[in-house]
C-alpha cells in the first residue's frame, strides 16, 4: 500500500469514526484512501467549522476528534480550532498537508513553516518526512491528544510522502492505567476538610467524566458539604441540593460569597486556564488541589495541599476516610442557596420585547429536556446561561471558558448531534459570532442534522459594548448590519422564523425541537437593563449577605 492508505488504516486502528475536513489537492491521495475506509469524512465549508467539530466530539466522547485541511491558508485556518482545543482539554488530531519535500515545482507558494505554526498551540506537531515513520507519530499524535490533560496535536503529511509505498503496519495502543493518588496525600487532604468549619467544593471541567461525577454525587450526598462549579464544569454533579452556584462572574455573585466565608476549598479537577473563580490570599483558607496532575503555580493559585492521581479514585479514597463532622456548619452557604435560587427563578413573567436575557434562559431551560445538549457560543448572553441556567447532567451545557472564542457554538452543535443523535440540540448564537461560521448551516442540511439555532440579535458586539460603557467611553464602533436572517436560513434548505414575543420565543422553541430538519429562531435581545442587572445590581444584592 502508500503512505495515505497506511495513514487511514493507523486512524482506522485509533478507532477513528469521522474526519471533519476542508480538503485540498495536497490532500488527495489521503482523500482516495479514506474513499475506501470505514470512517466517515464530513466536508465542512470552513476550516474552523471542521476544527470545532473535530473538538466537540473529543470532548464528548474522550477520543479525539480529527480534522483535515490543506497547507497554507487552510491550516492557518485551524490555528483558532487548535487553541480552543488546546486550552480546553478537549482531545484533538489536526492534519495538515504540504507540497512535496524532496522536489517542487512550485517554488515556495503556498508555503509556510507549519509545524512550527502549531507549536505554541499544540502538545505535539511533527512532519512526516517517511513512509516508515507514520504508525509511530500517529500513535504518539493520539497518545498525546488523549492523556491528562487532553488537548491538541497537529501531524504535517506532505504530498509526495503520500506516495510512497511501505508495508509498515499500524502500532496497537499500550494498555495503561491512570496512576491513582498517595495515601499521605489523601490522608493530609482528609485531616484538613475534617479540622474546617467552613469546607467547601469547588468542581471545574477536569471532573466531567462520568465515575467522577458518580464518585463526587457520592461524596457530597455522605458529607453534606456544598460545592460551587466553574463554568465548564457545570452539571457534572447536578445542581439540586447543596449547589450554591455558578461562578460565572468574576467577583461578588452569591456563589462568591460562599467561596469567601470557606475556610478549606477542595477543587476538584479546576486548573487556572479557566477563568479563576476565587482568588488566593496567603493565610486565608487552605486550598486543596485535586487533579490528574499536579498545580500550575500562579499568583491567584498557590494550593497548600495537591491530591495527584486519578480524580474519581482520589474523590473516592477521600471519601471513604472521611467522617462527618459535628462543626462542620453550613448554615450561611443554605442561607445563600436560597436568596440566590429567589434570584435564579425571577423574570418567568418578563414581558418585554426586544427579550430580555433572563426571559431566554427560563425559555430554554422550559424547553429542552434535562439529557438536552445547550452549545453556547461567546457573548453576554453566556454569562447569564452559565449563571442562571440550571443543569443536571453533564455535558448538557457546552460552552467555551478557556479560549473563549466566537464562532463555536453552531458547530459544537452539530458535532454533538452527531455524538448524540437522540439528543434534542440547540445552539444559542449571538449575531456577532453566527455570522463568523454561518455557513456551516448548509452543512448541517447537508448532514440531514435535527438541530435548533436560537439567535439572538442585538446588531452590536454587545459584550465589548458594554465594556465600552462601563470604562466611560463613548459608544463607537461596535455597531453593525444584519441579513434577513430568516431569507438567510431560508436560503440553505433549513427553516427560519422571527420570534415577536417571549410567549412567541416559548411557542417557537417547543415546536422547533419537535420537528426534523434544522432551524433558526431570529430572536431580538435586549442587553441594556440585563448588563446592569448582572454587573451591579446582582453583586450589590448578594452584599447584603456578607454578615
Amino acid at each position: 500500500m502508500n503512505a495515505a492508505e497506511l495513514f487511514v488504516k493507523c486512524l482506522e486502528n485509533e478507532g477513528v469514526d469521522y474526519v471533519f475536513a476542508v480538503p485540498g489537492e495536497e490532500n488527495l491521495a489521503l482523500l482516495e484512501a479514506l474513499r475506501g475506509s470505514s470512517i466517515r469524512l464530513i466536508v465542512t465549508r470552513h476550516e474552523q467549522g471542521a476544527g470545532f467539530m473535530a473538538a466537540c466530539y473529543g470532548r464528548l466522547t474522550g477520543k479525539p476528534g480529527v480534522c483535515l485541511s490543506t497547507l497554507g491558508p487552510g491550516a492557518t485556518n485551524l490555528i483558532t480550532p487548535a487553541a480552543y482545543a488546546e486550552l480546553g482539554a478537549m482531545p484533538l488530531v489536526l492534519i495538515t498537508g504540504q507540497k512535496p519535500i524532496k522536489t517542487s515545482k512550485q517554488g515556495h507558494f503556498q508555503i509556510i513553516d507549519v509545524v512550527d505554526l502549531m507549536r505554541p498551540v499544540t502538545r505535539y506537531t511533527r512532519q512526516i518526512v517517511s513512509a516508515a515513520t507514520i504508525p509511530s507519530r500517529v500513535r504518539e499524535a493520539f497518545r498525546q491528544a488523549a492523556e491528562e490533560r487532553p488537548g491538541a496535536t497537529h501531524l504535517e503529511l506532505p504530498e509526495d510522502i503520500c506516495e510512497e509505498e511501505t508495508d509498515e503496519l499500524p502500532i496497537k495502543a499500550s494498555m495503561h492505567r491512570r496512576p491513582v493518588a498517595e495515601e499521605k496525600a489523601v490522608n493530609a487532604a482528609v485531616e484538613a476538610i475534617e479540622k474546617a468549619r467552613h469546607p467547601l467544593l469547588l468542581i471545574g471541567a477536569g471532573a466531567n467524566r462520568k465515575l467522577t461525577a458518580r464518585m463526587l454525587r457520592r461524596f457530597i450526598d455522605h458529607t453534606g458539604i456544598p460545592f460551587v462549579s466553574t463554568q465548564m464544569g457545570k452539571g457534572v454533579v447536578g445542581e439540586t441540593d447543596c449547589w450554591m452556584g455558578t461562578a460565572a462572574l468574576s467577583e461578588d455573585d452569591y456563589a462568591h460569597r460562599v467561596i469567601e466565608r470557606a475556610d478549606c476549598i477542595i477543587n476538584i479537577g479546576h486548573d487556572v486556564v479557566e477563568k479563576p473563580p476565587f482568588f488566593m490570599r496567603e493565610g486565608r483558607r487552605t486550598v486543596i488541589h485535586v487533579n490528574f496532575f499536579s498545580a500550575e503555580v500562579d499568583p491567584v493559585y498557590f494550593p497548600q495541599l495537591e491530591v495527584t492521581g486519578d480524580i474519581a479514585n482520589a474523590v473516592w479514597q477521600i471519601d471513604e476516610k472521611i467522617t462527618v463532622q459535628d462543626h462542620w456548619d453550613f448554615k450561611f452557604a443554605h442561607r445563600v442557596r436560597s436568596a440566590m435560587l429567589e434570584d435564579l427563578d425571577r423574570g418567568r413573567d418578563l414581558d418585554g420585547f426586544p427579550v430580555h436575557p433572563r426571559r431566554v434562559v427560563h425559555a430554554v431551560r422550559d424547553a429542552m429536556p434535562e439529557d438536552g445538549i445547550v452549545s453556547l457560543d461567546n457573548g453576554l448572553y453566556k454569562v447569564w446561561f452559565a449563571r442562571n441556567y440550571r443543569t443536571t447532567r453533564p455535558n448538557t451545557l457546552l460552552l467555551d471558558n478557556a479560549l473563549a472564542t466566537m464562532g463555536a457554538g453552531l458547530p459544537v452543535a452539530m458535532a454533538a448531534r452527531l455524538v448524540h443523535p437522540e439528543r434534542k440540540v440547540l445552539a444559542v448564537c449571538g449575531d456577532g459570532g453566527f455570522m463568523m461560521n454561518s455557513q456551516e448551516v448548509e452543512t448541517a442540511v447537508r448532514l440531514g442534522l435535527d438541530l435548533v439555532i436560537l439567535l439572538l440579535r442585538d446588531d452590536a458586539y454587545g459584550m465589548i459594548k458594554w465594556k465600552q460603557q462601563d470604562m466611560g467611553l463613548a459608544d463607537f464602533g461596535l455597531d453593525f448590519g444584519n441579513p434577513d436572517f430568516v431569507r438567510y436560513a431560508d436560503s440553505y434548505g433549513a427553516s427560519g422564523y422571527r420570534a415577536e414575543s417571549p410567549a412567541h420565543l416559548d411557542e417557537l422553541l417547543r415546536e422547533c425541537l419537535d420537528r426534523p430538519g434544522v432551524h433558526l429562531i431570529d430572536c431580538p435581545v435586549d442587553y441594556s437593563d440585563s448588563q446592569h442587572e448582572l454587573f451591579e445590581a446582582i453583586p450589590e444584592a448578594s452584599a447584603s449577605l456578607s454578615g
